[in-house]
């Protein structure tokens, strides 16, 4: 496995700085361009979400983003050490997520989430003095499923 890591300031003009590295990452690990887009979209969420509301406006901070890259997969991690939330709480709040939802039916805050749990394998949110996400896409379709791979297609 290699390991990345980046810190930035928590301030918007520089999500954009992870979005060209996550787009090189992912594009020389072999991902097709959809799955780079998809990548790039939750990643942005989970970076725009830590600078938004980690921090108050005047005090600053930063956000920490790990990429571990492997044969198979890639783990991000977006890290910050602000304002904490209860995500399941923070969730369940948001309401439940239905294929005829539109973004103006989204409680403020839900889209960002609720791109992040669609565009993912897999995603886990650890909230100790702040937050932190871990995101997984899978190489080639492959994706764990209760301790096995399997395979989201064909192949002949």
């Amino acid at each position: 496995m290699d390991y990345i890591e980046m810190k930035i300031p928590a301030k918007p003009e520089y999500v954009g700085v992870i979005r060209l590295t996550i787009s090189g990452i992912t594009s020389r690990m072999g991902y097709t361009y959809e799955e780079i887009e998809d990548i790039k979209i939750a990643l942005s969420e989970a970076c725009t979400n830590a600078v938004q509301h980690a921090y108050p406006e005047e005090e600053g901070g930063e956000v920490i983003i790990g990429f571990g890259i492997y044969e198979d997969k890639l783990e991000m991690m977006v890290s910050d050490s602000g304002k904490s939330f209860n995500f399941l709480q923070t969730k369940n709040e948001l309401g439940p997520y239905t294929a005829s939802s539109t973004v103006e039916q989204l409680a403020e805050g839900g889209l960002g989430l609720y791109l992040i749990e669609t565009l993912m394998d897999e995603v886990h949110v650890l909230n100790h003095s702040g937050v932190t996400v871990f995101m997984v896409k899978y190489l080639s379709g492959e994706r764990e499923v209760h301790g096995t791979t399997a395979s989201t297609h064909e192949t002949n």
